[in-house]
């Protein structure tokens, strides 16, 4: 996916939504990888009470790897996620060995 934004301050403050319509926040920065001239990711501001806040808390900036983005226009739409909440197995205990 490539991205064909005239100027950096045309991309920043657009606002992010899932997939799903979910609101994310807004964009704050980019970031680029110089080698290959392509955008490697979008840093968001997580709005208080939005989607991506329940993901992270407060946090600010949360950089959103590039490969997560489906569309730039009017928005920016990101793919959908989900937290996984995955409980660790317990472990069997393995018996002794006897000789």
């Amino acid at each position: 996916m490539s991205i064909s934004v005239k100027s950096f301050s045309e991309m920043t403050k657009k606002d992010v939504f899932t997939s799903k319509g979910l609101y994310c926040g807004k964009v704050t920065d980019i970031g680029l990888d110089l080698e290959k001239f392509r955008v490697k990711s979008l840093v968001v501001d997580a709005v208080r009470g939005s989607f991506l806040a329940s993901l992270v808390g407060d946090k600010r900036g949360v950089v959103v790897p590039y490969t997560l983005v489906q569309s730039v226009g009017d928005i920016v739409i990101i793919k959908h996620i989900s937290p996984t909440a995955v409980e660790p197995e317990e472990q069997p205990m393995e018996e002794p060995l006897r000789i």
